[in-house]
């Protein structure tokens, strides 16, 4: 929500309202899906945060997070988070809040950024103790005042010098269970003036204006929400009126609006220019336009001016039918769910057909003028990522590289002489710091080619990583067009550790990207899920199928690897006998150390 939305829509004094009406009766007043385990978050603050935490309980609520809070006492980051005996330790939190404020900091030169750095780190690697947690840590806004005067950027001692190399601290040492919540944009976004209310943090000592409470709750359920429930993939764009200005049917290639000499076409330039730094951070470009292709696509080969270039886009989807059929089949050509979509198009019409017949898609509400289209996508924070990796980098390309493998493939008979020319290579290992995040990215993104759908948090995986009775199985892969990364995560755990005989290997969970099925990788793991279960000195594997809407696709995978159904009345078992193995399946993909 935009911050001239809420000043408009919600003052203060009704978001409170509805706060605590959310406490009083949360039968009647949530839209959160309460069947589902709470999400446990703790707010600590050296500032007053009670009216803070009960809008932010308001804004996960809209966004669909059913959640526990813990509210810490006022200033008590300290005793809670360094007192291991604490109620805050026993509340076992999935998340937790540092709320601080610039008025916390002792700094007169720059050594002190040090001190202060060390401090944060401290409360950082306590907190780390408790299994699994995320830590929302808010950097420092910089105040109004300058004792400086005019001369505050000149001096690195100087006030708001010190809070910039603090805050730029934050973001370079940060361990990679700690999430950074910009409080110095929102500030600056939002006006100091009007962020900072001295009078009320005297007298009631809140940390920034009351009026502020929604652009931050916004912000934290925003970074929660990627962290824990849902991210999106793939943005989807109309072309005439929304890439361009006019329609390239009517006005040719070269007469549509896009030259950077005037003030229209420079707006369209502009939205492309966002749109390609968002590729670039591995946001996926699909087009989905009511236009003929070969027309559609003359801007791209024959207009100098165009930002955006064809093989910028993964899916193209130029055609006749309507757009809500055309979603359908972009998130199936990509492989993708149709949930992971964002649309983007001037036509409220168009918007409308689609939000009405694919609710799963998030559609933006997109402006009148072009020059605000930027403002809309980007306020949206429709593509808000727990974090974005090396393989998240390089995934918009692997889509477009993949249309080329399609190409490639056509002109194979034998299918198996296409994987052969793929010059498939393969590395599979246990997790290390290297891999950590991107293996914990995908435990918790992927939701077709997962049987058990476990979600784990970095944190968690560490844990995992360290235990002498689990496993944590990588597999990343290459091939001629591409580096694909890790594609497929496994964790075992010994069976006595899971409920099982003390000489079975469980299956906690497998999954992988959808993106290379059918290419032998999932029996190329298989290899090594059986290796790994060996040396720990397991005969037997066991797997479990839990379904869920999205995972039908590997609701037979375990017998057609080979497994056996396992007698049990209230799960869905396989098991393998390790002893007996003797199959081997010829795969495409040359092992590498």
């Amino acid at each position: 929500m935009s911050d001239e939305r809420l000043r408009a829509d919600e003052s203060v004094t009704k978001l409170l309202k509805m706060a605590k009406a959310l406490v009083k009766d949360p039968e009647k007043e949530s839209k959160a899906d309460r069947s589902k385990a709470p999400l446990k978050i703790a707010v600590l603050g050296t500032h007053s945060i009670q009216h803070f935490v009960g809008v932010l309980r308001l804004y996960l609520d809209r966004a669909g997070i059913y959640t526990d809070i813990y509210e810490g006492e006022y200033d008590g980051i300290n005793m809670d988070v360094l007192d291991d005996s604490s109620e805050l330790y026993k509340f076992e939190p999935d998340a937790v809040i540092l709320m601080m404020r610039y008025s916390d900091l002792h700094m007169d030169k720059t050594s002190d950024v040090d001190a202060e750095m060390a401090y944060l780190k401290n409360l950082w690697n306590h907190l780390s103790s408790i299994p699994g947690v995320t830590i929302l840590q808010t950097n420092f806004a910089s105040p109004v005042m300058r004792p400086f005067g005019g001369l505050e950027s000149s001096y690195t001692d100087s006030l708001h010098s010190l809070i910039r190399a603090l805050n730029m601290k934050l973001t370079e040492e940060h361990p990679s269970n700690v999430h950074i919540v910009d409080m110095e944009y929102l500030s600056s976004v939002y006006g100091k003036s009007s962020w900072f209310d001295e009078a009320s943090y005297f007298l009631t000592k809140q940390g920034f204006s009351l009026s502020c409470m929604g652009t931050v709750a916004n912000e934290m359920t925003n970074i929660l929400g990627a962290i824990f429930r849902h991210t999106n993939k793939c943005l989807v764009l109309d072309l005439d009126n929304t890439l361009w200005g006019g329609v390239v049917g009517d006005d040719g290639p070269l007469g549509i609006e896009i030259d950077p000499h005037n003030a229209v076409g420079e707006a369209y330039r502009h939205f492309q220019k966002y749109v390609l730094s968002l590729k670039k951070r591995g946001v996926i470009l699909a087009v989905n336009s009511k236009n003929d292709e070969a027309t559609a696509k003359e801007p791209f080969e024959k207009n100098p001016d165009m930002v955006l270039k064809l093989d910028d886009i993964a899916c193209f989807c130029a055609n006749w039918n309507d757009k809500a059929s055309n979603m359908q089949y972009i998130a199936k050509s990509l492989n993708i769910g149709i949930d992971t979509l964002v649309f983007f198009d001037d036509n409220p019409a168009e918007r409308e057909i689609v939000h009405k017949f694919c609710p799963e898609v998030t559609v933006i509400d997109v402006p009148a003028d072009a020059e605000n289209y930027v403002k809309a996508l980007d306020e949206a924070a429709a593509f808000e990522w727990a974090s974005i990796t090396k393989e998240d980098r390089e995934r918009s390309d692997s889509y477009i590289q993949n249309a080329k493998r399609e190409e490639m493939k056509s002109s194979f008979v034998d299918y198996d002489e296409y994987l052969k020319a793929l010059e498939m290579k393969g590395k599979c290992g246990e997790v290390g710091e290297g891999e950590l995040e991107r293996f914990a990215q995908l435990t918790n993104k992927s939701n077709q080619f997962n049987l058990r759908t476990q979600r784990y948090s970095e944190g968690q995986i560490a844990d995992l990583c360290k235990s002498d009775d689990a496993k944590c199985i990588y597999v990343s892969l290459t091939d001629k067009f591409s580096s694909y990364g890790v594609i497929s995560c496994i964790v075992l755990k010994r069976g006595d550790a899971a409920g099982f005989g003390k000489e079975d290997c469980f299956i906690d969970n497998w999954c992988m990207s959808c993106r290379v099925l059918k290419r032998g990788v999932e029996d190329f793991a298989f290899n090594a899920v059986k290796e790994e279960a060996r040396k720990m000195g397991c005969r037997r594997l066991v797997g479990e199928f839990i379904p869920t809407k999205k995972n039908g696709m590997v609701e037979s995978f375990y017998a057609k690897m080979g497994f056996r159904p396992a007698e049990d009345k209230t799960r869905i078992l396989y098991e393998y006998d390790l002893e007996k193995d003797t199959e081997e399946k010829k795969i495409w993909i040359q092992k590498q150390d």
